[in-house]
């Protein structure tokens, strides 16, 4: 399914091919491509296409499960930043996929909350954006 930010998300993945995801997230990517369905944006073909892509980076990626650990972590991101729920299970599950070490660590997002959160606990959030992140020292 192509939408505007693709192009700004396809060289992230074709740079670095492995990726890390909350165990909720294949959940969250199925509910869009069947919304787009419903919205008779996408084809049953498509779907199908769509759903053997989704299959394939699931394959190949590293998902992180839910555990005691992650609900706790879930918990203070939500205290802590204005995000929903879900958003802070995704949050929380990098920031154990990275074992808390987010400097240097990407997080990629095109959703302004989370994106902002993600860069306030230390990630280099991508596709890269000025307003949120601070400005680089060595530039």
């Amino acid at each position: 399914m192509r939408e505007p930010a693709s192009e700004k998300v396809d060289p992230l993945l074709q740079r670095d091919p492995e990726m890390a995801f909350w165990w909720g997230a294949p959940l969250e990517w199925w509910e869009a491509l069947l919304a787009a369905q419903r919205r008779q944006t996408i084809s049953a073909a498509d779907l199908q296409k769509a759903r053997e892509v989704l299959d394939h980076l699931r394959a190949r990626g590293f998902e992180v499960q839910p555990t005691e650990d992650l609900r706790a972590r879930a918990l203070r991101l939500l205290a802590v930043h204005p995000l929903k729920a879900a958003d802070a299970l995704e949050l929380a599950a990098a920031l154990i996929w990275c074992r808390e070490r987010t400097q240097g660590a990407a997080f990629v997002s095109l959703h302004p909350p989370l994106r902002l959160a993600a860069a306030m606990e230390g990630f280099r959030v991508l596709p890269y954006a000025d307003e949120v992140h601070a400005p680089d020292p060595e530039i």
